[in-house]
């Protein structure tokens, strides 16, 4: 039996886009020779859905019961979830934790840990509310400020993103920006489907699925909606015009994809968007609201429109439908751009940061490394 690369504990979340992040960094390690347990946090999805993704990244995926740090009622509650991932890092003999929120990192692991910067209430603050950042998200910006001093590591998914999270969190440096990949669609439809198509946390403000129900009052055609409407902490989205098709699997959006409808999003604050990049990836063209993170990644390869002008976001996609050669030429330029933002890229990236940290542990404590 080969000896393993290294154990790597990561935790991950099946609410957003973490989940589908986390499972082709399990598969990339896994593929390197690294054995890799994923602590799912949060709701679990269901025990085919967990079966399959087990199978298909080769990582063992233990369903924790443990709360997201964004649900969680105290923080105390957050505290006993970084000491539960503590404990069964040491039970596991894991080499390198690897989570998916510094608010996790509160704990003495014992073995070097690298937290990702996907999201937080501070940034998300700042880009969809107003005023003062509530109490009850005031703790958990704190956890996390916390939580990024005791990291051994942070990583962020754009340049954009991780200078707001040195801005909010007052860092000595940024996390270091480690591109997020996913894999380019095998096959393009011949025809390009005459509607428009978005995907995401419709209930969570940040996506603006009102300015997106507004934009499907003005088009002509369906503006398709794949995504919840209501989240697990209790918000939810009301919207009248959207075509609404709820939650959809990989190979459902995959499906939808596939026609090449022309994909919008009107986010106000997004550190990445792998829904963009999916897309990008299928060569649908993009209309992007015009904000740092969406104009870092696709500059010169989306039609960009601001988050709340439902007119102009109307204008680009009825523009792009009625001028195949314009949507065409916009379609080819976001594939090529999504082919930057592949798996490989991304693993290799992560990697840049593991392996120096593994070597440390492994030499520290051969006695615990993973088989």
């Amino acid at each position: 039996m080969p000896v393993s690369a290294g154990h790597v504990l990561m935790s991950a979340d099946a609410v957003g886009g973490v989940w589908q992040y986390g499972l082709d960094l399990a598969g990339g390690l896994r593929s390197r020779g690294y054995a890799v347990t994923l602590a799912l946090m949060g709701p679990a999805p269901a025990p085919e859905i967990l079966a399959a993704a087990e199978g298909a990244t080769g990582a063992r995926i233990v369903p924790t019961g443990l709360p997201l740090d964004w649900t969680a009622g105290t923080p105390g509650a957050i505290r006993d979830a970084a000491a539960a991932l503590a404990r069964l890092a040491h039970e596991m003999g894991a080499d390198l934790v690897h989570l998916h929120s510094p608010a996790f990192a509160l704990a003495e692991f014992g073995r070097p840990v690298v937290a990702v910067c996907h999201s937080c209430v501070a940034t998300w603050w700042d880009a969809c509310g107003e005023g003062c950042l509530p109490r009850d998200l005031a703790w958990r910006r704190d956890l996390v400020a916390e939580g990024c001093r005791r990291a051994d590591r942070l990583l962020a998914p754009t340049r954009a993103f991780a200078a707001a999270t040195q801005s909010a969190y007052r860092l000595p440096a940024p996390p270091v920006v480690v591109r997020n990949g996913r894999a380019a669609a095998r096959a393009i439809s011949a025809d390009r489907a005459p509607h428009a198509f978005t995907a995401g946390r419709l209930w969570d403000r940040a996506k603006n699925a009102e300015a997106l129900d507004r934009v499907a009052a003005r088009l002509g055609r369906p503006l398709r909606a794949a995504g919840p409407v209501e989240g697990p902490n209790g918000e939810a989205a009301r919207l009248s015009h959207l075509h609404l098709l709820g939650r959809l699997d990989d190979g459902e959006i995959a499906r939808e994809l596939a026609g090449r409808p022309v994909f919008v999003s009107l986010a106000r604050y997004e550190p990445f968007g792998l829904a963009a990049l999916e897309a990008a990836a299928a060569g649908c063209a993009l209309v992007l609201s015009d904000i740092p993170t969406f104009r870092e990644l696709w500059q010169g390869a989306a039609f960009f429109v601001p988050p709340d002008d439902d007119a102009a976001a109307a204008r680009a996609i009825e523009t792009l439908v009625a001028d195949p050669a314009r949507r065409g030429d916009l379609g080819r330029a976001a594939r090529v751009r999504a082919g930057e933002y592949g798996v490989e890229a991304m693993v290799e990236g992560v990697l840049g940061v593991v392996r120096p940290l593994l070597g440390a542990a492994q030499a520290r404590i051969p006695g615990e490394a993973a088989a």
